[in-house]
């Protein structure tokens, strides 16, 4: 019995460094990686390389995670929907997870240097940076626009999957770099909607906490609409075949309808019938399905 606790507790401790990384970024993160590669390739990239990159991400936006779980601890303990994460709980110490997130930054840095290359291990190291200083440490608390240059920090993996090809940069990276620079803030606004109470609590002065219903929402439909335009800029920079474009348009033309639709929501105020999470879905849904667009472009042009 003392011996399955053990194995219990161990799993536990485990489970919890796991959970600092945050997987479910990690994930959409990633997503926005290897369709790069397919690009950069003009078809199946090599699989080795590919195997490569997203081992030295998934370890970047672990650490980038981690430290971001360190700084806000105190943010964390007041939110509901953070609350149970490791470091309110005390399942894992600040000291611990500071070290960890070290860890995996320099594991990261080291791993894409040597086995991708090191202009893009520079890049994803610079997006470390970027999102826990710039964005959890410099913004986070002091400004509504936080999310739009913060968030700026989880556009750096199409151009990390670029370069892990090229070994250079070039324009197509950078249209899906501002294509996922301008998708952030209605995905990421619509979540603190649903959790505006929460940000509020905390302190945190996300834009849903300070401005009205009817501000919010214009701002997520004005940046919907960059998005999608920015999109199709794909089709001639990159000379993508015809399927990017109609599947671009059509998916972005699905985007803008549900922003519009929250913003027509918007004139009674916040509440239930508002229902933002059917555009944070949705929003994680167009950028999927339109990086796989990018993907299978590059195979079948």
């Amino acid at each position: 019995m003392a011996d399955s606790g053990r194995a219990a507790h161990g799993l536990d401790i485990v489970g919890a460094y796991v959970a600092l990384t945050k997987p479910r970024i990690i994930e959409l993160l990633l997503l926005t990686t290897v369709p790069v590669m397919f690009l950069a390739a003009r078809g199946v990239p090599d699989l080795a390389l590919v195997s490569a990159t997203v081992a030295g991400g998934a370890l970047s936006a672990g650490s980038a995670n981690a430290l971001n779980c360190v700084l806000d601890r105190d943010i964390d303990e007041r939110m509901r929907r953070t609350h149970r994460r490791p470091l309110p709980r005390h399942v894992v110490s600040p000291r611990s997870a500071l070290i960890f997130g070290l860890v995996l930054g320099v594991g990261s840095t080291l791993w894409l240097g040597f086995l991708v290359n090191w202009l893009s291990a520079g890049l994803a190291l610079g997006a470390n940076v970027f999102y826990v200083v710039g964005y959890t440490w410099l913004l986070k608390r002091r400004t509504p626009q936080n999310i739009v240059w913060g968030g700026a920090a989880g556009c750096f993996p199409a151009m990390i999957g670029w370069t892990a090809v090229t070994g250079s940069l070039a324009w197509p990276p950078v249209v899906l770099f501002l294509v996922v620079f301008f998708w952030t803030p209605p995905h990421f606004w619509s979540l603190a909607i649903r959790y505006r109470e929460d940000y509020a609590a905390a302190g945190v002065p996300m834009l849903p906490v300070v401005g009205t219903p009817g501000r919010v929402t214009l701002e997520i439909l004005a940046y919907a609409w960059a998005t999608v335009a920015v999109s199709l800029l794909l089709w001639p920079v990159a000379g993508t075949g015809w399927l990017y474009p109609v599947l671009a348009g059509v998916l972005g033309a699905a985007f803008v309808a549900e922003a519009h639709l929250l913003h027509a929501r918007s004139g009674h105020g916040y509440g239930v019938h508002l229902r933002p999470m059917r555009l944070f879905h949705g929003s994680n849904l167009y950028l999927a399905l339109l990086f796989v667009t990018v993907a299978a472009d590059a195979v079948l042009l």
